[in-house]
């Protein structure tokens, strides 16, 4: 999935190794399957692991990978350049743009990820949060959860009806119900 240099895996130990017990690597895409899409490498505590991020083995060290992107990182490469200025880790992520949504191949909830990623979660992480989809129920609903500043936001009424419900069920007019299972905290985290 992503192949890591041996330059690059030794740079990320060194680098491990000044951060707090526990730190590990994140790889993200920022609106990926756009013309947009931004990789990036940044660390990640175990406070920032989630229930949907995959956990990556590597030579001393993991990276978390939220699952939605998977399809984004095929054959993508992360590796370690180094001259007479200094050093630079490259990531080449040759289908970070490609558009998935569009594939019929892919399952509903798969199409729908892709789908919050590339058109919602791009305007929800303005406001540092992010929509995921849970599940997709027997009867066609959407079980879905906010989290970051979206969680807890005294907007998340309107950002469900307004943006999230409306976008899904017009898109995909298989699903019949969008329904918030977020168990909503107000608290410095949420944007509003």
């Amino acid at each position: 999935m992503i192949n890591i240099s041996d330059k690059a895996q030794n740079h990320f130990i060194s680098l491990l190794s000044k951060e707090p017990i526990g730190t590990q690597i994140r790889v993200f895409i920022i609106n990926p399957g756009t013309q947009n899409a931004e990789c990036g490498v940044a660390y990640c505590t175990e406070d920032d692991v989630e229930n949907h991020d995959i956990k990556l083995n590597y030579n001393h060290f993991f990276v978390y990978v939220d699952r939605s992107i998977i399809s984004f990182l095929k054959n993508s490469e992360i590796d370690l350049i180094v001259d007479n200025v200094g050093s630079q880790l490259t990531f080449k992520a040759p289908y970070a743009k490609q558009n998935y949504s569009k594939n019929t191949a892919s399952s509903l909830k798969e199409r729908i990820e892709n789908f919050l990623n590339n058109n919602i979660n791009p305007q929800l992480s303005m406001h540092g949060g992010k929509v995921h989809l849970i599940q997709i129920s027997q009867n066609n609903t959407a079980l879905i959860k906010f989290t970051g500043g979206c969680n807890g936001c005294s907007m998340i009424g309107t950002t469900l009806k307004e943006i999230v419900e409306k976008k899904i069920l017009s898109f995909f007019p298989e699903i019949k119900k969008v329904i918030d299972q977020t168990d909503h905290l107000h608290g410095n985290h949420s944007f509003y």
